[in-house]
């Protein structure tokens, strides 16, 4: 006799007894900037939002009788940012109401390790909309996007590519962050334009106070009087 919903629910392993560490250690530093970059950005963007998660090295589990994969980045929409107060352990599929990730992020370290076929499978069959792999030690191409289109990955080959379904653009730039001039992975606007770190939002922020303490001063008015 098939079990009932319910007592299927109830018999799956909770996120407290699934292990939440895949004991392999991060590649490279870039592996761990990255995401971080990433997650940051959309903390300031999405800020007024708490429907959304974005999951760093993050055991992902999708069926109670397989091991989870463990993307190095992964976006998940329709979900508590927060869940709470001790947050997430892992991320389980049947503790979401289904809800599997919309994107998932690979950092390529100095050699591919399944990205390119291994990984790129199981995304798609598990139904990720867009699949990021990003080498930035390798040559070109260094970012390499899929969108699943009837259960199969189809190359993306715009920089920065716009993803209706996120209302986000993804792409590659060079910019500065935590001190290091190099190529970052960015989140763009539909039109194309780069999302600021926090670090150049808060900059931009005190260019254009310094704009207006100026034109106060051509009209003989002291900004900094009470």
């Amino acid at each position: 006799m098939l079990l009932s919903e319910r007592n299927y629910q109830s018999n799956l392993p909770t996120a407290e007894s699934l292990p939440y560490s895949d004991e392999t250690p991060v590649d490279s530093e870039l592996q761990d900037i990255i995401p971080h970059l990433l997650k940051s950005i959309l903390n300031l963007i999405w800020a007024q939002r708490d429907n959304w998660f974005f999951g760093i090295d993050m055991a992902w589990y999708y069926d109670p009788e397989k091991p989870a994969i463990v993307p190095d980045g992964f976006l998940s929409l329709g979900v508590p940012k927060i869940k709470g107060e001790n947050l997430r352990l892992s991320y389980v599929t049947w503790e979401e109401n289904g809800v599997i990730p919309i994107l998932a992020i690979e950092v390529v370290s100095k050699s591919p390790g399944g990205e390119y076929k291994r990984k790129k499978i199981e995304y798609a069959r598990l139904g990720v909309l867009y699949y990021v792999i990003y080498a930035p030690r390798r040559s070109k191409p260094q970012l390499t996007i899929y969108q699943l289109h009837e259960g199969k990955y189809q190359l993306l080959t715009n920089n920065p590519v716009w993803m209706p379904e996120i209302g986000l653009g993804i792409g590659t730039e060079e910019g500065i962050y935590e001190g290091i001039k190099r190529e970052w992975l960015y989140w763009y606007d539909r039109e194309g334009n780069r999302y600021p770190t926090e670090t150049e939002a808060l900059l931009q922020a005190q260019q254009r106070a310094d704009q207006l303490a100026a034109r106060l001063r051509a009209l003989g008015i002291d900004p900094d009087r009470d």
